[in-house]
């Protein structure tokens, strides 16, 4: 396990690791965080979100010497709680764990209450999590090509789920369409969680889920693993291959993860935050749960993150345009 950080972010990190005395007598940091701070998950419970942030929030909560009070606000493509924490108060205490689709993909596909960019400040970038291609087990579905295949061949028999619409499983299966001319419904939901759990009921036929969200099922063989759309196999799931092993080259499709607060919140504030985060993400025990479900850490600072999401954008605006979800 290793964590991707540039040579700008070592060099911040070095200088702001900081213990939790040394946050609380920081200059003009002092009073700062004297309650609890709410945590604002836009999808639903149970989901890689969710599972993510929960890991994160607690380890942060013991360093800054306060509670994180975990609320889920799914819905709208991460667009509801995008937008609560938008306006919230600029005070550090409501913080947003973000993804694409709260932050480029949502403002995109339609009006959103707020601009996923300027009304935030970022605090820095959490993790990667690649999506996997999984499929019902009595489909008699067992690899990639036969898929595609069964796909064409019967357009209206096979629909996929996805954490709701603009996000990254969504935009990982409108991909894999496009790209192989696969035939395939999309089907979406408030949040990993609810979309995982139709698939195991067979209420959908396929999915391309953050891995954690399908994990405990492909293990269990109530789900069957196709292809992850990484550059590399996953160590928790050796034996699935990356779909340019399979010989779809340049398909890739994961999710990243930030923290991010409302944009009128103190510069000082939003560094305290993210000397917390880094010290989590640093932490060996943190790493190794992070592992077990599968995630990459993926750190990046507050300008870093910022500078990240923004070019992101513009690729996520190609894809829409080429998948003709937007003009």
């Amino acid at each position: 396990m290793f964590i991707r950080i540039s040579r700008p972010a070592k060099a911040l990190f070095g200088a702001t690791l900081l213990a939790a005395g040394a946050l609380a007598s920081a200059p003009g940091l002092a009073a700062y965080p004297t309650q609890p701070i709410n945590f604002v998950n836009p999808y639903s419970a149970g989901g890689p979100s969710d599972i993510l942030g929960r890991i994160v929030s607690q380890n942060m909560s013991k360093i800054l010497g306060q509670q994180f009070i975990v609320q889920n606000k799914p819905g709208a493509g991460a667009a509801i709680g995008a937008a609560y924490v938008a306006h919230a108060s600029p005070d550090g205490y409501t913080m947003l764990i973000g993804t694409a689709a709260a932050h480029a993909v949502s403002p995109l596909l339609e009006k959103t209450p707020y601009d996923g960019i300027k009304d935030f400040k970022f605090v820095g970038m959490i993790a990667n999590i690649p999506n996997v291609l999984t499929v019902y087990p009595a489909t008699g579905i067992t690899t990639v090509k036969q898929l595609i295949q069964e796909s064409k061949a019967h357009p209206d028999k096979f629909s996929y789920a996805s954490a709701g619409n603009g996000s990254s499983p969504h935009l990982t299966g409108e991909n894999f369409k496009l790209v192989t001319g696969a035939k395939m419904l999309h089907v979406p939901y408030k949040g990993a969680a609810p979309a995982t759990t139709d698939m195991v009921s067979g209420l959908v036929q396929v999915g391309f889920m953050n891995l954690p969200a399908v994990l405990p099922f492909v293990k269990s063989g109530k789900l069957h693993a196709l292809a992850i759309a990484a550059s590399s196999r996953s160590p928790t799931l050796p034996d699935v291959p990356t779909f340019a092993q399979l010989g779809y080259s340049g398909f890739e499709g994961s999710s990243w993860y930030s923290l991010a607060v409302p944009a009128k919140t103190p510069d000082a504030v939003v560094q305290t935050l993210y000397s917390a985060l880094a010290n989590t993400m640093h932490d060996p025990k943190i790493l190794k749960q992070l592992a077990a479900q599968g995630i990459e850490p993926f750190l990046m600072d507050p300008a870093q993150t910022k500078a990240f999401i923004i070019k992101d954008q513009q690729r996520i605006k190609g894809l829409l345009k080429a998948a003709h979800l937007i003009k």
